[in-house]
């Protein structure tokens, strides 16, 4: 049973503004915004005293690698569902390089059943590409599932697409939202070699930048580009990491409206001065580059050029990570604090609490067409996010908080003035008071306007 909850005297922060109002929620839906008295509600309501703190639409990551299935010791839909309500995320978007990867409806099926059971929060799930399962993507229900994730010239699960007829088709002609990791193979093969000529297998891990080179993923950017020019398909440009691509996003958007763009957290707050210091734990494709990219990727948030912010999210065990360079995985845990990422480098003056939450909640509703969730809105379901925004009382991230599985994050030691005081997903307090609930787990498959 959802009970009544009545939030009082927050300051919301929605579609650009900030204000303060009250929140009913009934039913599982905000039911009104504005004044409301306790006489309105049914008696046994919920009081929960939002003076002093921020109300924000339920973040909405969509782009997350859960494990589930295939590689579930390292994380599952449970897990870090789990992480990431406790970080204020109440729906996320799964990609499908899973073992076996999720490249036919039928996969996506059991994927859906599997997060039926487990999720604490609303999921939906890509269908991965290969050369040979168009005719899948094309098949797709857009209202049941987000859309298609493409790796662009890179081989992870399965899922190359090389063969150019096929990359047009999809460019030209699919209906819905595609996902785009862009890095270009042939450039990471030869840096890989060079990399190998110079260190043999004690390559540090400094070099990851060079590697996973900024040429590569400007190759790859500036090809997704072209081919979208005269396209139907709306591309999603996921995990930007250099002011390059930043400037060939900001020139295509002028005459392409279909063209989106994410970054994630980790580019935003680290650079290429924490390898040393973090080592494997900083690992990721693509890789975290220079202070001026950091800086130039501040900017496209502030000024719109990146639309959404995504995690990435993808759990390691530490003992795979701390080998040596070649066999150490790419991929953070990141998606608990997220969040508290955000708000910190909003306090920092890099853009305003009103952006964060176009970034973070709003523009992944709007962009994959989500239904009723990602504002604050009388009639949409309630996913809420009650937060608490204290900068002379930081928190340390220590490793005893951390939900995930895998039981590690870079950034553990970090300092954050923000703190998730709830969680409602669907209208059920899955956070109180920062703590986890014992309730049955509320998330639901996100459906989608097409």
């Amino acid at each position: 049973m959802i009970l009544d909850t009545l939030i009082r005297k927050a300051t919301l922060i929605n579609e650009g503004k900030e204000f303060q109002a009250d929140v009913w929620i009934h039913n599982g839906r905000i039911q009104k915004v504005g004044t409301i008295s306790m006489e309105e509600l049914p008696t046994d309501s919920i009081l929960i005293d939002g003076t002093g703190k921020y109300l924000i639409p339920g973040v909405i990551d969509e782009h997350v690698h859960f494990r589930d299935p295939g590689a579930t010791h390292k994380g599952d839909m449970e897990s870090e569902s789990r992480a990431a309500v406790l970080g204020g995320i109440t729906s996320y978007l799964d990609m499908p390089n899973n073992n076996p990867p999720a490249i036919s409806r039928r996969a996506l099926e059991e994927k859906m059943a599997t997060a039926q059971e487990k999720s604490w929060a609303n999921y939906g799930f890509y269908l991965g590409l290969n050369n040979n399962n168009q005719d899948e993507a094309f098949a797709l229900d857009l209202k049941r599932h987000c859309g298609i994730k493409l790796f662009m010239g890179s081989s992870t699960g399965n899922m190359l697409v090389d063969r150019e007829e096929t990359l047009k088709k999809l460019f030209q002609d699919f209906p819905g939202v595609m996902g785009l990791h862009c890095e270009d193979e042939l450039c990471i093969r030869q840096a890989t070699e060079a990399a190998k000529a110079t260190y043999g297998t004690e390559i540090p891990f400094e070099q990851h930048p060079f590697i996973r080179s900024r040429e590569a993923c400007i190759r790859s950017t500036a090809k997704a580009i072209e081919l979208a020019k005269d396209g139907a398909c709306h591309i999603h440009l996921m995990h930007i990491s250099t002011a390059e691509e930043i400037d060939l996003i900001r020139e295509a958007k002028k005459t392409q409206s279909h063209i989106t763009a994410e970054t994630c957290p980790n580019y935003l707050w680290f650079d290429d001065r924490d390898y040393e210091r973090l080592q494997y734990k900083l690992k990721c494709n693509p890789a975290i580059k220079a202070a001026s990219d950091r800086t130039a990727l501040l900017q496209a948030v502030r000024e719109g050029i990146i639309d959404t912010i995504g995690t990435d999210h993808a759990p390691h065990l530490l003992e795979e990570k701390q080998q040596n360079y070649l066999q150490s995985p790419s991929g953070l845990p990141s998606i608990q604090f997220s969040l508290a990422v955000m708000v910190e480098l909003a306090l920092q003056g890099n853009f305003s609490l009103p952006t964060l939450v176009e970034r973070m909640c709003h523009a992944p509703a709007r962009i994959y067409g989500i239904e009723q969730r990602g504002f604050i809105r009388e009639g949409h379901f309630a996913d809420l996010v009650l937060i608490s925004i204290d900068p002379e009382h930081k928190t340390t991230v220590t490793t005893e908080q951390l939900a995930g599985k895998c039981g590690w994050s870079p950034y553990e030691g970090c300092e954050f003035s923000t703190k998730v005081e709830y969680t409602w997903v669907n209208g059920k307090a899955v956070v109180a008071n920062s703590q986890l609930q014992n309730i049955e787990k509320p998330g639901i498959a996100l459906t989608y306007k097409r």
